[in-house]
C-alpha cells in the first residue's frame, strides 16, 4: 500500500480518532443525539482539520519551538470561526443545534493531536490526507452513532420516520444512550480491526 493511501486510510479504521483513539468524547457524545447533527459536526472538525494542518504543515519552518502550541491554536481557532460564520450564515438551524460544541473544535485533541504529531512533521500533501482521513473516520463514527441513537430513540434516520416513534426508547437521546450506542459500536470496531 503507498505512504499516500495508508495516510488517508489511517484514520478510517485503524487510527479512527472515536474507536480506537477514543479522543474527541465531548462532541461526539453530546452532538450525536440525531444523524444530521452528528454529520453536521463531523464535517466541521474535517473542515478545520484539512486546512489548519495545510497551514501548519506551510508554516512548520517558520514557528519557533517556543510558541509552537499557541501558534497552532491560532490557526486552528481561525478555521473554527470560518466554520462558525458559515454555518451561521448558511445553516442556523445546524448552528443552533451544535450550539457550543463548533467553538470546542479549538481545544478538540483530534485537531491538536495531529497538527502536533504530524503536520509539523511531514509534507502538506501527506498533512492534506492525513486531515482529511482523520476527518472522515471522525464523521463516520459520530453519523453512525447518531444515527443509532436517533433510530432507537425516535423511530427515525436523519429525519425520515422508519417505525412509530410509540415503539423508540427515550434512552438513546439522552446521556446514557450515546454511551450505550459508543460501546457497542466501540466493541464492533475492536473486533473487525483486531480480524
Amino acid at each position: 500500500m503507498s505512504n499516500n493511501l495508508k495516510t488517508l486510510t489511517n484514520g478510517i479504521l485503524r487510527e479512527n480518532p472515536t474507536f480506537a483513539l477514543v479522543l474527541g468524547m465531548c462532541p461526539t457524545l453530546a452532538t450525536t443525539t440525531s444523524a444530521v447533527n452528528g454529520m453536521s459536526m463531523g464535517l466541521a472538525t474535517l473542515f478545520v482539520l484539512v486546512c489548519s494542518n495545510v497551514v501548519i504543515s506551510l508554516l512548520k519552518n517558520l514557528i519557533p519551538d517556543k510558541v509552537r502550541i499557541p501558534a497552532f491554536i491560532v490557526v486552528i481557532a481561525t478555521f473554527v470561526t470560518v466554520v462558525q460564520f458559515l454555518l451561521k450564515a448558511y445553516a442556523p438551524a445546524v448552528d443552533e443545534q451544535l450550539g457550543l460544541f463548533i467553538p470546542l473544535i479549538v481545544v478538540n485533541c483530534i485537531v491538536l493531536g495531529r497538527a502536533e504529531a504530524f503536520a509539523a512533521k511531514n509534507s502538506v500533501g501527506l498533512s492534506a490526507l492525513d486531515g482529511i482521513g482523520m476527518g472522515l473516520g471522525f464523521t463516520l463514527a459520530l453519523t453512525l452513532i447518531g444515527m443509532i441513537r436517533e433510530l432507537l430513540g425516535t423511530g427515525a434516520i436523519f429525519g425520515l420516520q422508519i417505525y412509530s416513534d410509540h415503539y423508540a426508547s427515550l434512552i438513546f437521546v439522552l446521556a446514557p444512550g450515546a454511551f450505550i450506542a459508543l460501546a457497542y459500536l466501540m466493541a464492533i470496531m475492536n473486533k473487525i480491526v483486531k480480524k
